[in-house]
């Protein structure tokens, strides 16, 4: 009973391990967030193809190439 406890905690540990890092290598895609005055916000990622023209303005008003 215990090593069937061990062998569940452990699974349980590798699947939430899985579960972080999948969700920190999708964080590092291109996404932006543009919000309006209504209140109202649509999300871009990466895929949209109005994405690219964004992403250039807003590194060259960062100064970033």
């Amino acid at each position: 009973m215990r090593r069937a406890l061990g062998l569940l905690v452990a699974a349980t540990a590798a699947a939430g391990a899985v579960v972080v890092l999948r969700r920190r290598s999708s964080s590092a895609a291109v996404r932006a967030d543009l919000y309006f005055a209504d209140g109202s916000m649509l999300s871009l990622d990466d895929d949209a193809p109005e994405i690219d023209g964004l992403m250039r303005a807003a590194r060259a008003a960062m100064g970033v190439h």
